[in-house]
């Protein structure tokens, strides 16, 4: 059987991805956090809003 040859990983788009940048380092727990209280916020300005 042929092997099958993905075509990312033949335009080296996974080394562009794998590539270090001097950028700010997040971890994931603060991403994830960070959007959960957004979305609290969101539902409460909803919530509270003016009819």
């Amino acid at each position: 059987m042929a092997s099958l040859r993905s075509p990312q990983s033949s335009a080296g788009i996974i080394n562009f991805y794998d590539a270090q940048t001097s950028g700010p380092k997040l971890n994931a727990k603060v991403v994830l956090i960070a959007v959960i209280i957004f979305a609290v916020a969101v539902l409460l300005a909803n919530a509270l809003k003016p009819a």
